[in-house]
């Protein structure tokens, strides 16, 4: 029945009239339309027929005579005067048979298989819900991972950020949490990642457990900007399908990096000036909107717990990503590599990262445990390279003396996996007690 209701709804959306133009000039990477403008608005897609077969593209700028449409594929084979369609906004229709399923930023299968469509149709871009009629936070989730369990917790309708380096164990800690983390669907939008990663990611990281229960929305490195800039989007409208409906979101989008670089592509080649370190202006409204549609959902609807990853070159979290999402969102976590090159995973900076739902999704007494533990790293990190350099002297600072004795007990508990947020403060309590002193030999001088 439903996929009866989902063949009469794509009936009603036929198109009575079809528009179409003219190719008036080819130059740049940008193709100039003729024709369209009394019914094209930017945004709005268009197929242009070639000798090696039909282009499409996105209209990113109107003129008075000409639409100018950047191409999503390669446009060798177009000429002048080739004719052009108007496909108008796309559309994206999510339903329940999605989940388990790999698909592109336009909703079209990549796993080989037929993909049913769903009955409503939602924009790729739309605006968050109201924000008086939100939801506040929800109750915190288990993880698997014992320092997210406490020192970072995660609750229902979060939005964190993962900021790491290349090759600092971020796609492994991201396939654990949506593993591990408390949800009824998990979005994932795989945003210019490598070819052969997307099978890995699937296969072997996130395994068929994790993909029970997953929607994949990916565009490879080598797909057009326009692409991998929509598969962010598209990830975002799945997820809102399913809050929508009463469920918990979990939404893993990896990278927002990647998905500004997209961004920075189109709007410099649809002449916007670059200004923020090479960014255009505008990005920063497309990341914080695209942040701000995650979250509690509206009263009587679900959660969208978002964890947005970001690269940072360098460990620079300065730089104009980071910084933008670092203050939209709830939380980060940083991954250092210094950390992930001692072989400690997940590589987490306790000390530089910070949960903005404490103190709230904790007790008082799981409050202390948190702050002693954050104080003791802390002050271990201030004085490490006197402590390596052999500087350090015992008794001179009661506070750092404590903070040597916890550090390899605290440094051991950031590594371990748990079963419930029970277990994980059990094992926090245990490592926050000194370590007994060694008992005298008898005899020894």
């Amino acid at each position: 029945m439903d996929r009866l209701e989902s063949i009469a709804h794509r009936i009603e959306r036929m198109r009575v009239a079809r528009h179409f133009g003219r190719v008036r000039s080819i130059r740049a990477g940008l193709i100039s339309v003729e024709g369209l403008n009394g019914h094209a608005s930017v945004g709005d897609r268009v197929s242009i027929s070639g000798k090696k077969g039909d282009v499409t593209g996105e209209i990113v700028g109107l003129a008075p005579l000409s639409a100018e449409v950047l191409p999503e594929g390669n446009p060798e084979g177009l000429s002048v005067g080739a004719e052009a369609e108007l496909l108008f906004a796309p559309t994206i229709a999510p339903c329940d048979a999605w989940i388990g399923r790999i698909i592109d930023p336009l909703g079209q299968p990549l796993d080989g298989r037929p993909l049913p469509h769903g009955i409503e149709l939602r924009p790729f871009r739309c605006e968050a819900p109201a924000a008086v009629g939100r939801k506040r936070l929800g109750g915190r989730l288990p993880t698997g991972f014992a320092v997210f369990d406490t020192l970072l917790p995660v609750v229902a309708g979060q939005r964190l950020g993962l900021f790491a380096g290349s090759g600092v164990g971020k796609s492994t800690l991201l396939s654990g949490l949506a593993r591990g983390i408390e949800a009824d669907v998990v979005v994932i939008a795989m945003i210019g990642e490598r070819g052969r990663e997307l099978r890995e990611f699937v296969d072997k990281t996130l395994g068929p457990e994790g993909m029970a229960r997953s929607v994949i929305v990916t565009a490879t490195s080598d797909r057009s900007p326009l692409l991998r800039r929509r598969c962010a989007w598209a990830a975002m409208a799945v997820a809102e399908h399913f809050r929508d409906q009463g469920r918990h979101v979990l939404l893993l989008a990896d990278s927002i990096t990647r998905f500004a670089e997209a961004h920075r592509e189109i709007a410099l080649a649809a002449g916007e000036p670059p200004s923020y370190r090479g960014f255009p202006p505008s990005v920063s409204n497309l990341i914080m909107a695209l942040a701000e549609r995650a979250g509690p959902g509206p009263e009587g609807g679900g959660d969208i717990t978002g964890i947005f990853s970001v690269l940072v070159a360098g460990s620079d979290m300065e730089e104009p990503v980071a910084d933008i999402l670092r203050g939209t969102l709830d939380g980060h976590v940083v991954l250092d590599r210094a950390i992930a090159e001692r072989g400690r995973f997940p590589a987490v900076d306790v000390v530089r990262s910070v949960s903005r739902s404490l103190p709230d999704a904790a007790s008082p007494e799981e409050n202390a445990m948190i702050g002693r533990a954050r104080a003791a790293l802390g002050v271990y990190a201030e004085s490490e390279l006197m402590i390596r350099a052999g500087l350090y002297a015992p008794g001179s600072d009661p506070r750092l003396d404590e903070a040597v004795k916890l550090f390899p007990q605290l440094d051991a508990f950031a590594t371990r996996r748990s079963d419930s947020i029970a277990q994980s403060f059990a094992a926090l309590a245990e490592a926050l007690r000194p370590p007994a002193r060694p008992r005298a030999v008898p005899g020894a001088d």
